[in-house]
């Protein structure tokens, strides 16, 4: 905010001479700074939101937090798609895990809890995951989890961010046959960026919205598993 009377000069100067003019022409905020701002279209903001992230996961709430913080609300919904909504567990398990033998109690909802315990977690492999052994309500389950802090992890081919409407990942494993764009290409959605080949069928793998195609991370012969990055387009 301001003080009553204003900043002090020269202090004021002396700090806004560097700084570009306001969007308007105007060398500083007078009075409330968001009055100066351009209007905002909150009916596109969240019709844009939806398009990204689907219908049920944009209500207001969730545009007036884009509005205010846009690249704090796009990592937090990519937090999410990867690992679904984690509020039900409590900061201890969140912030450091489960220790082999822990158990812990997560209410999804009235009358529905799960138990969790760990048992295990098993030897690095040659892709970099790890078998993480557990019961939930009694039952064994396990699952492969790949290990960041790993050298193989690390090197793991990246993954598309579903969350990004120009990441175009791969929709199942397959070999790379055919690459049919290239970077710097203008590219409409639907325009055919590669074919993959798996179990002797081919699919083609299509540009997901009109825009620049920044970059094309596979050639020819790559083996891709579900998921992995294809192609970034700049809308």
């Amino acid at each position: 905010g301001h003080p009553p009377f204003g900043f002090p000069e020269p202090l004021r100067s002396a700090v806004l001479a560097k700084q570009p003019p306001l969007e308007n022409g105007k060398a500083c905020f007078e009075g409330r700074p968001g009055a100066e701002m351009a209007p905002m279209d909150f009916d596109k903001v969240k019709a844009d939101l939806v398009e990204r992230y689907g219908e049920k996961n944009i209500g207001e709430c969730e545009v007036m937090s884009y509005a205010q913080y846009p690249k704090v609300f796009e990592d937090f919904m990519a937090f999410k798609n990867e690992f679904d909504d984690v509020s039900a567990l409590d900061t201890r398990t969140f912030l450091r895990g489960l220790l082999p033998g822990e158990t812990i109690e997560v209410k999804l909802a009235k009358g529905k809890t799960l138990y969790i315990q760990l048992e295990s977690v098993g030897e690095l492999d040659e892709d970099g995951y790890r078998t993480v052994n557990f019961e939930m309500n009694g039952q064994k389950r396990s699952v492969r989890v790949a290990d960041k802090n790993s050298e193989a992890g690390a090197t793991a081919k990246q993954k598309a961010n579903p969350s990004v409407l120009g990441s175009v990942g791969a929709p199942m494993p397959g070999v790379v046959v055919e690459v049919r764009a290239a970077p710097g290409d203008e590219v409409a959605k639907g325009d055919p960026l590669v074919v993959l080949s798996a179990m002797k069928m081919e699919t083609v793998v299509s540009a997901t919205c009109d825009g620049v195609l920044r970059s094309l991370i596979v050639a020819e012969g790559d083996n891709l598993k579900a998921g992995d990055l294809i192609a970034e387009i700049d809308e």
